[in-house]
Parts: structure tokens; C-alpha cells; sequence
């Protein structure tokens, strides 16, 4: 399928939907209307819409309110104002409290672009994993963005979802079946396993192309449940392989680099790992998506160049 949308799009659509079918549904937003782009809901349901301003230490609080009152309480803005400025408010007053809110981290990533690190998140997903009793997802295509969606506002309890700032192209057909914790793989290979999470797994299917017409076979393999994730099922794909490359639009640290290299570690595997990121200590550079990516080699071509070399090491001894 060639078909793009924005992941922003069908958030929108779900929750138009679920109101629909009678899910009592509450959408915060921070003078972030255009960023969610919630036009559509608000024409249909201006009432249900709260704006609580720049303030997202209020986004929420308010949002916390709003499901202690029996709500399903959404909040839709900017994933790198959500995370950092509202950090407490999601420890204490999502997390800890166990309240039912469904936090929306937009625009994450860097795929903000030139407006640089004070818009980038590239750090939202480690926050988070240190964060208890919060399941963590991140979709790769809008079909299973859709999916996910549905099953986040079904469940009870606190989620959050990584959405990317640009169309999204559909990998998966409506057959498809999203389940919490399961991995999702895109492409079998024997060689190496490329293992990415949202947006960059087009990235790493790409490069798998391209590395089949260089003789490495690669798996493809897309996490877009980060909490909860069957480890277990992870290890087993992983484990045939030579080498593994991981890939991700946020900092090496924390994310789908640093789960696997836990799993590999807790099962006393030594499969070699390359981690590829936005380095340690570092911040993405202030530009379009592509000329971010190939700074910093988290396009097909970086991933070609970093599995190629490693399946050629691993071949050597």
C-alpha cells in the first residue's frame, strides 16, 4: 500500500469515533489545537474540548481530574513540552495515581525539524520507562496507530503514545491485529535483525532492500510495544542472527537500543549490537527529517553502512 496520513489525523478520527459509539471521552490540549490537529473534534464536540493555555504542568493536572470524574481523559500537544515540563504531573498524578489518562506525545522524535532541541523529544521514552505503571507505545503506520489507539482508550489505566510529525506511509493491511506487548515482524531474514520502533522502521525496511542487493539477508522487526514487550519473543527472533543493528529517533540511551540490549544481556547472549541514535551526550541537529537522519545515520543509508560492517566483522572470526 502507497497511502500516507498523518498519525495526528487518526487520533483525531478515533476519538471521533469512540465519542460516537459512546466512550465519555475528554481531550486537554495546551493552545496545541493546530499541533493535534483537532479542528474536526472541536466542531463536533465543542464542549468536550478543554484548553488549558501554555501551561502543561495544568494539561495534566486537569486531565487527572478529569478521569478521577469518570472521564477518559486524553491529552493531545507537543511530545517535548509534555514530557519535560509536565514531568512531575505524570509521575504523581497519572502514574502513581493510577488515574485512567491517555497521554499523546505529538511532533516527537526530531521530527519538528529546524526548530531544534527545545522541539525535539528524543528522550521521552527513557523518561518514561523509569516511570512505573505506564504502558508505552509508539505505531509505525497509521493502521496500526489506529488500532492502538482503540485499544488505549479501552483500557483502564495510564498509556502513553509516541506520535511522529509526518505522514506516515501504511504497512499493514486491515488484516492486521495490534496486540499489546507483541513484537512485529515486517521481513525474515538469517543474517542480521534490524530492530527499529515509529517512524524509522521505514527506515530499516528500506535498508533491508537495499542490503538483500548486497547478499545480507535481514529481518526487519518493529516494536511498537515498548511496555509491556514479550522479551521472551524478542530473544527468540533475535538470536539466530549474526549481528543486530537497532534504530531509533531518539537517543541511544533508553530506548529500543538500550531494551535490547537488556534482553541480550539478561540471557547471556553476546550477539553484537550497534545502537543507532542520536549519540550519547549529543542533541539532534536543527534541520529537515532527512538531513537529521543522514547526520546522524539513522537513514536506510547509515543502517546499511553500520549492519554491513558488522555482519563482515562477525564473518571474519
Amino acid at each position: 500500500m502507497n497511502k500516507s496520513e498523518h498519525l495526528a489525523t487518526v487520533m483525531v478520527n478515533a476519538f471521533i469515533d469512540a465519542v460516537e459509539r459512546g466512550v465519555d471521552l475528554m481531550p486537554v490540549v495546551a493552545d496545541s489545537t493546530s499541533t493535534a490537529k483537532i479542528a474536526p473534534f472541536m466542531k463536533k464536540y465543542p464542549s468536550r474540548l478543554v484548553n488549558v493555555g501554555i501551561a502543561e504542568q495544568a494539561l495534566v493536572g486537569t486531565a487527572a481530574g478529569l478521569a478521577l470524574g469518570g472521564k477518559v481523559a486524553v491529552t493531545c500537544n507537543a511530545a517535548p513540552f509534555l514530557i519535560s515540563r509536565a514531568n512531575e504531573q505524570i509521575k504523581i498524578d497519572v502514574c502513581y495515581n493510577n488515574t485512567n489518562v491517555k497521554l499523546f506525545g505529538l511532533n516527537a522524535g526530531a521530527s519538528y525539524g529546524p526548530l531544534a532541541s527545545t522541539h525535539h523529544s528524543i528522550d521521552d521514552i527513557s523518561v518514561l520507562r523509569g516511570f512505573g505503571n505506564i504502558e508505552i507505545y509508539a505505531p509505525s503506520c497509521p493502521v496500526e496507530c489506529r488500532q492502538i489507539i482503540d485499544y488505549a482508550l479501552a483500557h483502564i489505566g495510564p498509556v502513553y503514545i509516541r506520535l511522529d510529525g509526518k505522514a506516515l506511509p501504511v504497512l499493514h493491511d486491515e488484516d492486521y491485529q495490534f496486540i499489546p506487548g507483541k513484537i512485529d515482524i515486517l521481513r525474515e531474514g538469517g543474517d542480521v535483525a534490524l530492530v527499529s520502533m515509529g517512524s524509522t522502521v521505514h527506515e530499516t525496511i528500506a535498508a533491508a532492500a537495499e542490503l538483500e542487493l548486497n547478499g545480507i539477508d535481514a529481518t526487519v522487526i518493529s516494536i511498537p510495544s515498548i511496555r509491556p514487550c514479550d522479551t521472551t519473543r524478542l530473544f527468540e527472533v533475535l538470536k539466530p542472527h549474526r549481528a543486530i543493528v537497532s534504530v531509533e529517533e531518539h537517543n541511544v540511551n533508553g530506548g529500543v537500543g538500550s531494551l535490547i540490549a537488556e534482553v541480550l544481556a539478561e540471557a547471556g547472549c553476546a550477539i553484537p549490537l550497534r545502537r543507532l541514535g542520536i549519540a550519547d551526550g549529543g542533541y539532534a541537529i536543527a534541520a529537515d527529517r532527512s538531513a537529521t537522519r543522514a547526520r546522524h545515520e539513522i537513514d536506510a543509508a547509515g543502517i546499511v553502512k553500520h549492519a554491513t560492517a558488522l555482519y563482515h566483522a562477525q564473518a571474519k572470526q
